[in-house]
């Protein structure tokens, strides 16, 4: 779109709850959009089976383009092969090739026996091998590689991993701009045409800093060197002057041409989040989401499906497991799949394994508090629409840009006792284009039914349906756990929420209520109540036994208001 893009770097963690916590991290963070992330491969091959086994699940349930960093070290040509074939056959189409650092506990690379000397050889062997099937990157320094002084032959090896076949550069970090701008000046005279990607690594910690700046024999600027010196015993502090002086760098290069900038993250998220936004690139969303819930990254199933129930629009990854064996996936209308067979939550749960840890318990723990009463988790329900907690266990990411138009109703409805877990507001012919609710590409008008998904007590919900017995506007669905059902939906009924209008294009109907997927949600968010939410908890504890009184005794209820034009359903419930 002529945009600068940007990436992200993320490491394996060494332990189920890291994994866990990290897969929670990069699905919040997919809603930046990056053009793709990357996996790093560890010191001699280390961590090769999490990379894979990452790269693979983030490609294939978090809807995100991956590319795999694979190294030589350690590693003969008969490994490489098996890696690069397995990564094939799980669609993976990205690689990072690189020659790698030394392994743990050792001063100088050595060559595998069986082996290759370098990058160059890498990418050479890729081609050869699997002809153009892959997109490659190798690395770049901005600084000299630190086993090589000479810049010139630097350039010269990268010249050489060019015309072995790569198609992109990215840099090792560095904190002078004008040493970038002069590397990359000095790549084009000698005939290097490939993009050439800045690698940025935001100051997190004044230790850390020097840890890399030191081992990659990055140069530093005297102005960040005199500033750090002054904060560098204030955390806080580092963090703040590391996002500003990222923010100014990167305003720099893309004043200076650079296609994108690729962040090494550390895997953490805030400082990342913070540039973006001082950039201006999360607000404005720079690429337009092509449907209003993330697609799968996999090319079959991306390419064919354009039509999703509601209901798994906060837990993404979750429907993509229980739907990654359909034949079909439901395109141009949801009636096209007569009879849709959902999944079981065990690849799901294998995923987020780390999410029964201690830890993870401990964390929820904190958020979530120890409730003794009803009036207790309406205060959970009531801080995630205020934003003051990120998650729920049916809202795996903060709530949606577009229902914080409508947050403040959201909040007075749960502070009324019915606890809000999906939600979209009206929209009647809003450009494409829009910030909250735009999708679909240029020129196009959507549209939206006002949702809401929510559990409540049966004295509530009769309170509300008596509330609504004089519009005929209304649709809605109420179920308990034992499955008794309360709806004026006929069994399978199927209706569009969210629609689009494009030149030249049929109506696109993405988003639906379909009654007979209901009934199948219904089961995952009632469990949510007890396997993520009371599980953390002794048995028979306080909290544990008013999480269950719910469990055992609410609703699930979804209301559709079928007026998109004047309708104002969530305001007419509050007022009654």
């Amino acid at each position: 779109q002529g945009k600068t893009f940007y990436s992200f770097e993320f490491f394996p963690p060494k332990t189920d709850f890291g994994l866990d916590n990290l897969y929670s991290r990069i699905d919040r963070m997919a809603s930046f959009q990056p053009a793709y992330i990357d996996i790093t491969w560890g010191a001699g091959g280390s961590t090769a089976d999490k990379t894979l086994g990452m790269c693979k699940t983030i490609q294939k349930y978090f809807g995100l383009e991956v590319m795999m960093h694979l190294t030589c070290t350690n590693m003969p040509v008969s490994s490489i092969k098996k890696v690069l074939t397995e990564a094939k056959e799980n669609g993976l189409s990205n690689i990072l090739a690189l020659r790698g650092d030394p392994p743990d506990g050792s001063s100088s690379w050595k060559q595998h026996e069986n082996g290759f000397r370098c990058g160059a050889d890498l990418v050479r062997y890729i081609r050869k091998g699997f002809g153009n099937y892959f997109f490659l990157g190798v690395g770049g320094y901005p600084d000299g590689h630190h086993e090589q002084s000479d810049l010139d032959i630097d350039i010269s090896f990268l010249k050489e991993k060019v015309d072995a076949g790569s198609d992109i550069v990215v840099t090792q970090l560095f904190y002078d701009v004008d040493k970038f701008l002069f590397f990359r000046d000095k790549c084009i005279k000698s005939n290097i045409k490939v993009p050439i990607i800045p690698g940025i690594m935001p100051i997190h910690n004044y230790a850390r800093f020097l840890k890399f700046t030191q081992f990659c024999q990055v140069s530093i600027p005297d102005s960040v060197s005199t500033q750090l010196e002054s904060i560098k015993n204030d955390d806080s502090s580092v963090i703040n002057y590391g996002i500003d002086q990222a923010a100014a760098m990167c305003q720099k290069l893309i004043e200076n041409g650079v296609p994108g900038l690729h962040f090494y993250t550390l895997n953490l998220e805030h400082s990342v989040s913070a540039i973006l936004k001082s950039l201006g690139f999360v607000s404005s969303r720079s690429t337009i989401r092509e449907l209003p819930w993330r697609q799968s990254a996999s090319d079959d199933r991306k390419t064919s499906e354009d039509v999703r129930p509601i209901y798994w629009s906060n837990r993404p990854v979750s429907y993509l497991t229980r739907t990654e064996n359909w034949d079909d996936f439901p395109n141009g209308r949801w009636g096209d799949i007569a009879s849709p067979s959902f999944g079981e939550l065990n690849q799901y749960h294998a995923i987020r394994a780390g999410s029964k840890s201690d830890k993870v318990k401990a964390r929820r723990k904190k958020m979530w508090g120890e409730p003794k009463s009803i009036k207790d988790i309406t205060d959970v329900f009531v801080s995630f629409c205020k934003g003051k907690i990120n998650s729920l266990p049916w809202c795996e990411i903060p709530l949606a840009i577009e229902s914080q138009q409508i947050s403040s109703d959201l909040i007075n409805f749960n502070e009324l006792g019915f606890f809000t877990i999906n939600s979209q507001p009206k929209v009647n012919g809003a450009p494409s284009e829009d910030v909250e609710v735009g999708w679909g590409g240029p020129g196009g008008r959507v549209y939206q039914k006002a949702y809401l998904e929510f559990f409540t007590s049966r004295d509530k919900l009769d309170g509300l349906l008596k509330s609504m017995e004089s519009t005929d506007n209304i649709s809605y669905q109420a179920i308990n756990v034992d499955g008794d059902l309360i709806t004026n939906l006929l069994e399978n009924s199927v209706m569009a929420v969210t629609w689009g209008i494009f030149p030249g294009k049929e109506v696109i109907q993405p988003t639906i209520v379909d009654a007979r997927s209901f009934l199948i949600w219904k089961d995952e968010a009632f469990s949510l109540w007890m396997d993520d939410w009371a599980s953390i908890y002794k048995a028979k504890s306080e909290s544990y036994e008013i999480i269950k009184e719910i469990y055992d005794t609410y609703y699930l209820v979804n209301v559709v208001d079928n007026d998109y034009v004047a309708g104002n359903m969530l305001q007419q419930i509050l007022k009654s």
